[in-house]
């Protein structure tokens, strides 16, 4: 089967990363009894909401050249890579941090955790911008990237208040 992807593509992986990001914190919340520490990873998970709502809107205005296949994959290779990136939410080879979560984890593990999987999608999507044709296009996965920096200062900052 040969496959093309685009960037509308890469938006869709996108929404579903966020989507998994959302899962995760939604479930890290029930997993803790404090009731501090859910409310903040609640309101990660709402964060992740928003960012796949800016996804979504975003890749409602690309335009028909960013809809354009730009990649020719005929072993398939190219979108099995993206939909396992997405499926775990960016940590190549690796089971989706969701899966991993035993309810026995700290707040500083679960938000190195958290923190490990934003790092890996920046990387995701630093190398998905390269497959792009358009200025607009690459204009929005670097859009995506500054979000997910953001997510990434965020587990930071959280990371050293708890030091």
């Amino acid at each position: 089967m040969n496959i093309r992807f685009n960037v509308d593509e890469i938006f869709e992986m996108a929404e579903e990363i966020e989507r998994n990001g959302a899962k995760f914190y939604r479930k890290a919340a029930e997993n803790t009894s404090d009731d501090e520490t859910k409310t903040m990873l609640l309101g990660l998970a709402a964060m992740e909401d928003s960012h796949e709502m800016t996804f979504a809107t975003m890749r409602k205005e690309l335009s028909a050249d960013d809809k354009e296949p730009t990649v020719y994959d005929p072993d398939n290779q190219a979108a099995m890579y993206l939909r396992m990136m997405a499926d775990s939410h960016g940590c190549e080879g690796k089971k989706s941090p969701t899966q991993e979560l035993t309810g026995n984890e700290s707040i500083k593990e679960i938000l190195n955790i958290a923190l490990n999987s934003e790092k890996d999608s920046v990387v995701f999507y630093m190398n998905m911008r390269g497959f792009i044709k358009s200025k607009e296009g690459k204009d929005k996965v670097k859009a995506i990237i500054d979000e997910e920096i953001s997510h990434i200062n965020l587990l930071n900052e959280k990371l050293q208040e708890l030091a």
